[in-house]
C-alpha cells in the first residue's frame, strides 16, 4: 500500500482583542492533516538490461514494447536510458524497468555498472549484420564477469522483416542460444513481430527465478526453525535425565 499525506486548509475565527472589546477583527487560521491510503501499483519490480552492438535496434524494440510506437530514425543511445512497463503475470502486477544501453565501445565502462543490478538480460543482434552476431560472444563474456550468477537471459535476432538483407540464419541464432542455454526469438520492431513475446518471456523467467529464491529462503528458514526446536528438545531431555539421576545423601 502507498500512503499519501495532504494538507487541507480551513478557517477558525476568534476575537483579536481581549474579552469585552467591541472590535470585530478576527484571526483566521488553521489546517489539519489527512492521510489517504492508495493501492500499490505493482507487486514486484524487476530490472532488465538490453545488450548488443549499436544499431541493432534495441531502442526501437523498447519503444515498440512500452509505447507501441516505431521510429526508424533516431539518435543512438548515449550511455543508458530506461523505460517502464507493468505486466500481469501469474496473478501479479510485475513492473519492469528496462535499461537500453549504448552499444558503442566508448560507453561500455558506464553500462557495465548496470550489470550487477540486472535480473534479466536481453542480448540483441541484427540479422542483417553478421558482425553484430559475432560480437555476442563478447557481450556474453561481459555478463558472465559482471552480472549476478542467477541472471536470466534470452537471445533476440532483430529486424526479421528485412529478409532480403539477412546475413545470419535463424538456425545460427538458435544454435548459439542453445550453446548458452538461452531461449531464442527473432523479432521485428517495425512490424511488432515477437516484440511483446520476447520481453514477456524474459520477465516470466525472472519471476520464476524470484519465486524459487523465495521458496528456497522459506525452506531454509523452516529447516533452521525445525533444527532449533529439535536441539531445544534434546537439551530439555538431557536436563530431565540429570535431574532424575541426582540423589540426596
Amino acid at each position: 500500500m502507498q500512503v499519501v499525506c495532504c494538507l487541507l486548509v480551513y478557517e477558525i475565527s476568534f476575537p483579536r482583542n481581549p474579552e469585552g472589546s467591541n472590535s470585530t477583527a478576527t484571526w483566521k487560521s488553521h489546517a489539519f492533516l489527512c492521510v489517504v491510503v492508495m493501492a500499490k501499483q505493482y507487486d514486484v519490480l524487476f530490472r532488465l538490461l538490453m545488450l548488443g552492438d549499436s544499431g541493432v535496434g534495441k531502442t526501437c524494440m523498447l519503444r515498440r514494447f512500452t509505447e507501441s510506437e516505431f521510429h526508424p530514425s533516431h539518435i543512438s543511445t548515449i550511455g543508458v536510458d530506461f523505460k517502464m512497463k507493468t505486466l500481469e503475470l501469474d496473478g501479479l502486477k510485475v513492473r519492469v524497468q528496462i535499461w537500453d544501453t549504448a552499444g558503442q565501445e566508448r560507453y561500455q565502462t558506464i553500462t557495465k555498472q548496470y550489470y550487477r543490478r540486472a535480473q534479466g538480460i536481453i542480448f540483441v543482434y541484427d540479422i542483417t549484420n553478421e558482425p553484430s552476431f559475432q560480437h555476442l560472444v563478447k557481450w556474453a563474456s561481459d555478463v558472465d564477469e559482471y552480472a549476478p550468477d542467477k541472471v536470466q537471459r534470452i537471445l533476440v535476432g532483430n529486424k526479421s522483416d528485412e529478409e532480403l538483407g539477412r546475413q545470419v540464419t535463424k538456425d545460427q541464432g538458435s544454435k548459439l542460444a542453445e550453446t548458452y542455454g538461452m531461449e531464442f526469438f527473432e523479432t521485428s520492431a517495425s512490424t511488432s513481430s515477437n516484440i511483446s513475446e520476447s520481453f514477456t518471456r524474459v520477465t516470466e523467467l525472472v519471476l520464476q527465478a524470484h519465486k524459487r529464491d523465495e521458496d528456497n529462503l522459506l525452506g531454509s528458514l523452516d529447516d533452521y526453525l525445525e533444527n532449533a526446536a529439535l536441539e531445544e528438545e534434546i537439551g530439555s531431555e538431557g536436563t530431565d535425565d540429570n535431574t532424575k539421576n541426582t540423589c540426596a545423601c
